[in-house]
This record gives structure tokens, C-alpha cells and sequence, in this order.
């Protein structure tokens, strides 16, 4: 990894509107077309977070997986919505990716100082991962290339290659950031390792990290999804995939887990603040939540916030397989609450696709809602459909929903949560085909379920996105 080649991809121009990428994977050659595929501007999961609310001067800055008016390259978008005035300007194009693989889409934070921060990943470690950070407090015009560096035994290295981070800030501490790193399956003569390690590392200053350090080293490896309460408490919820004889684990994902720490990862603990020795290595241990394994299901996390108590509650899905289509139904939409003592595991909802992700809020009051394409779209059983709000007033025991788009040319997919979400700008996506490369559209929605396009082509400097859907 040390040797990946980290050429000067820094473009700091101006797009002339909001275009997202679209991403298939995995064909599945039947009606379906792909294992899932559509507008994957704000994809995946394990990518956090996409935006963030800076009340200092009330704006949502924003990134996401842009590309070009053909739609050939990942550009790596930043922007913002100003509050006060409604608008937003052209989006800087920090950088071009040089691929079309939505797996390499950036992420986002703000510093104390109001310094904001572009992490561009990979996929593995075929490509180079980047760090930018803006030259101004609060500003998306300029940005410089940071040349991270990574402790190592002996020394430093360089930081530049890292895949599905989540990038967490403190004040006064610096960056948590969790990640996954991947290994060769198997080495000679050594030890079986996973082909996906999550792990999680520190810096004070966004620039020097520490060494990397393992959460869980499980069959062959895991996907994490995280979150942050207050300024202390960082959380990651994570399945894990088994060893299959013939398979390499990938789409064989089950169980769900959960670890925390209120000390910046010097030290690790269950929900019920049981101390834990990281990584974990075995498949039933304190962290376990639910043995999904024993009932043949998969598990797909999309998302984890706390309550005012700071307990947990995670957002997932299981269904019966990786395939598209009715035959692994039911994909039911689940929450996972700790009380204080035990688990509590309740159902939501059922949709049509294992990739359709939406994120959780619980907001001042202790309403729940969600926001996720759980609604059949254009194209059924493909990844996504139309978004809808759920609402729950007594901790997920019971909901009800508004639709928030319909009767959509493409499906709608992966709606995300803005760190310290502001009521105006609540949750942000993307549309996309699930059936075949199409163009992709951006969208946010307010609290009350108002939804709003960005603009793809603007005709001025600063532009109200459009509203729709209302």
C-alpha cells in the first residue's frame, strides 16, 4: 500500500450543476440486470458522513460522487445550501477519481477551526485513496492536497490507500476515523486473515495519524456503519461474512454486532459498557446482538444514531440472500434498541431491495423517523424505489409513513442523514435506473417531507434547487 502512486489530481474548478454518478454491480443476468445498480451519488452505507450542518454560518456543506456530462469519471463534488438564502452555488469539483466505481465516492467534516475536509477512498487497494482540505474556514472554492502520513513499526508511512470510511471529529481531539483494509486471503505459512479488516485510526490534526488498529477479524471480515453521541461516544455496528468453501464471503453477510468507545479508541466496550479486547475473533462473542446466522438470514446495516440516553438504536435489513428479486424476500426493515440492559429488536417495514438503504434520526423530542426508499419506484425489485417517512413516537413499536416522492421516472436510493441535521436540509440522495446507465439527479427533503432537486444545469452563480414531489 505504501507504494501506491499518488498522482495530482487536484482540480478545484467549478461543474455547471449537479450531476451524480451513476454504478452497477454485479450482473445478474436475469430480469433484474444487476445485484444492484442506479444513481449511487451518496453510496454506500459504510461512507459517512456525505454532509454536515455548520450553525456558525448556517449552512449544509455537502459532497458526493459527481461525474461529467457523459458520465465516464467520478468527480468528487463539494457544495453547500445556505439556510438564510435558499440557494446553492455551482459545486467544486475537488478532484477527478479516475474511475467510475461509486465505492471510491468522498466523504466530508468540518474541523473547530471550520476547515473542511475531503476524504476520496478506494476500493481495495488497486487505487490510491486522498485527503483535501479547504484553504479558508467555511469555503469550497480551493483545495489543497494533504500528504497524510500513517504510524508504522519503525516509523511513518504514507496515508494513502484506505476503503468505506466514517470520519468522526472531537474538539480539542482531532479525527476518529473507522475504515477497512483489506488482506490477501491467504498467505503461506501464516495465519488465515479476513479479506476485510474494519479498523479504526486517530489524528490531532488531520495530517498525522496513528497506527491502524483492528476492530474485528471475523470469517472473512465485516462491513461497519457508525455513529457519534456528543462529543465523546463513537459507536460501529457490523455483520460479518462467513468462510465459504466455494464462495468468498462477499455476499454472505449475517449477524450484527455492536462496540463503542467514550475515549477516542484508547479503550472498547458493549452497550452495556462491558469491557472488550479488540479485535474480536470470534463469531459468538459480547458484542453479538443477534445471531441472524442461525436463521439463514443476511444482514444489511444502514445506519446508527443514539438516543438522548445515549443508548444505540441501529437501522438494518435482512432477507433471505444476496440475489435480486422476490426470491430473497422478505427484506425487512428492522431497529435494534438497547434499553440499558438487553437488546430490543422491533420491525418496521418490508421493501423489495437488500441495497435500499435509509437513514435513521431521533430528534430533541424523542420522535423516531427514517428516511428510505421503502416504497416499490419505476423499476420494482431493483436497488431503491420511491422515499418515504416513517415516524414512530413510542421507540419504533409502532410507525406511520408519508410517501415523499412518487410516480419518479427512476428509483430514488440511499438517503443520508447530515451530521446535526438542520430541519431544511434532512436528508439527501439520489435517483438513478436500477436497469441500465441513465443520468442521475440529486435531491434533499426538510423535516416536513418537502423535496427539493439540485440543479443540473445553472444559469447562475448561486440557484434555489427546485421543488418537486409536493
Amino acid at each position: 500500500m505504501a507504494g501506491l502512486a499518488q498522482p495530482a489530481l487536484t482540480l478545484n474548478i467549478k461543474a455547471d450543476g449537479y450531476r451524480g454518478i451513476w454504478y452497477s454491480n454485479q450482473p445478474s443476468r436475469d430480469e433484474f440486470a444487476y445485484k444492484y445498480s442506479g444513481g449511487m451519488g451518496t453510496y454506500p452505507a459504510n461512507h459517512y458522513p456525505f454532509s454536515v450542518y455548520a450553525k456558525k454560518v448556517n449552512k449544509t456543506f455537502f459532497c458526493y460522487g459527481g461525474t461529467d456530462e457523459n458520465g465516464k469519471t467520478l468527480l468528487h463534488m463539494v457544495s453547500y445550501f445556505d439556510h438564510k438564502t435558499g440557494k446553492v452555488p455551482r459545486p467544486t469539483i475537488v478532484l477527478d477519481k479516475q474511475t467510475d466505481n461509486a465505492h471510491d465516492n468522498p466523504v466530508i467534516n468540518i474541523d473547530e477551526q471550520g476547515y473542511i475536509w475531503i476524504f476520496s477512498t478506494a476500493h481495495g487497494t488497486s487505487t490510491p485513496s486522498f485527503i483535501h482540505k479547504s484553504t479558508k474556514p467555511y469555503d469550497i472554492d480551493t483545495f489543497e492536497q494533504i500528504f497524510a502520513t500513517k504510524e508504522i513499526a519503525g516509523g511513518n508511512a504514507p496515508l494513502n490507500n484506505f476503503s468505506y470510511l466514517q470520519s468522526w471529529y472531537g474538539r480539542g481531539k482531532g479525527f476518529l476515523n473507522l475504515f477497512t483494509h483489506y488482506d490477501r486471503n491467504v498467505i503461506p505459512d501464516q495465519p488465515r486473515k479476513p479479506r476485510r479488516t474494519i479498523s479504526y485510526m486517530t489524528s490531532r490534526d488531520g495530517i498525522h495519524y496513528s497506527e491502524w488498529k483492528d476492530i474485528a477479524t471475523i470469517g472473512e471480515g465485516h462491513y461497519q456503519t457508525s455513529g457519534k453521541f456528543g462529543d465523546q461516544k463513537i459507536g460501529t455496528a457490523f455483520n460479518y461474512h462467513p468462510v465459504k468453501e466455494r464462495e468468498n464471503g462477499l455476499n454472505y453477510r449475517t449477524n450484527l454486532y455492536y462496540v463503542e468507545t467514550d475515549d477516542f479508541g484508547d479503550t472498547w466496550q458493549d452497550a452495556a459498557a462491558r469491557k472488550l479486547t479488540v479485535p474480536l475473533t470470534e463469531i459468538v462473542n459480547p458484542s453479538l446482538v443477534y445471531d441472524y446466522e442461525s436463521e439463514g438470514l443476511n444482514v444489511y446495516i444502514n445506519d446508527l444514531t443514539f438516543d438522548s440516553n445515549g443508548n444505540p438504536v441501529i437501522l438494518f435489513l435482512t432477507s433471505k440472500g444476496f440475489e435480486p428479486g422476490p426470491a430473497s424476500g422478505p427484506r425487512q426493515w428492522r431497529t435494534a434498541r438497547f434499553d440499558g440492559t438487553s437488546w430490543v429488536i422491533l420491525p418496521v417495514t418490508a421493501s423489495d431491495h437488500n441495497y435500499d438503504m435509509g437513514s435513521l434520526y431521533i430528534d430533541e423530542k424523542g420522535k423516531w423517523l427514517i428516511v428510505g426508499p421503502t416504497a416499490a419506484g419505476p423499476e420494482p425489485y431493483g436497488t431503491g424505489g420511491e422515499m418515504v417517512l416513517w415516524i414512530s413516537t413510542d421507540q419504533g413499536r409502532s410507525w406511520t409513513s408519508k410517501q415523499l416522492t412518487t410516480a419518479s421516472r427512476r428509483n430514488h436510493s440511499y438517503a443520508r442523514r447530515p451530521v446535526s441535521a438542520h430541519d431544511d436540509f434532512f436528508a439527501f440522495w439520489a435517483d438513478g435506473s436500477s436497469l441500465s446507465k441513465s443520468v442521475s439527479h440529486l435531491y434533499f427533503c426538510n423535516k416536513k417531507g418537502e423535496v427539493f432537486r439540485l440543479p443540473s444545469k445553472m444559469s447562475s452563480r448561486n440557484q434555489k434547487p427546485e421543488p418537486v414531489y409536493r
